[in-house]
């Protein structure tokens, strides 16, 4: 289902979670639960990961992660705001010590001139308080962005638990 390279990164990042007592949460939308699945594509990672929030609907993140309506409305579901206020808002609702979120534009429609097709952004929070949010803009059709994206998700997790 997963590539090995994504298989052996998932690995490397609940390694990493085990040698510092890390539990973990994704909340995702344009991955639809890539990356929870790629995770718990691993034998034994339910000692790591605690839960995935698949929230794609603007009412979910509202409903599921706290995201502000208001928040959504003016900076977009796709945005910096929006990415960081997933992540934190993992966080708030699961007894993790870190959460990555996901969101963005995997096409083929929902661009904008300012947000083009390929556009993710990327929250990670910790349980200390700390957010910090990347953005990419990934080449490619609808698999291919979602993949770079998954792939992302993954280096970001283990950048973040080994730093």
């Amino acid at each position: 289902m997963f590539k090995a390279e994504t298989l052996i990164l998932a690995q490397s990042v609940l390694d990493a979670c085990r040698g510092r007592g890390w539990h973990i949460a994704t909340a995702e939308s344009c991955t639809g639960g890539l990356v929870a699945g790629a995770l718990t594509a691993i034998a034994g990672s339910s000692d790591v990961v605690e839960r995935g929030f698949v929230t794609y609907s603007n009412e979910a993140k509202s409903e599921l992660l706290g995201v502000a309506p208001e928040t959504i409305a003016a900076h977009g579901a796709v945005s910096v705001d929006t990415a960081a206020a997933m992540a934190r808002g993992a966080v708030a609702r699961a007894p993790v010590d870190l959460a990555i979120s996901v969101t963005g534009i995997a096409g083929p429609g929902g661009a904008t001139p300012t947000k083009p097709v390929g556009l993710v952004l990327f929250g990670l929070a910790r349980r200390d308080g700390t957010c910090r949010t990347e953005h990419h803009v990934f080449p490619g059709d609808r698999s291919a962005v979602r993949q770079a994206a998954l792939e992302v998700a993954l280096r970001l997790l283990e950048a973040e638990v080994r730093s």
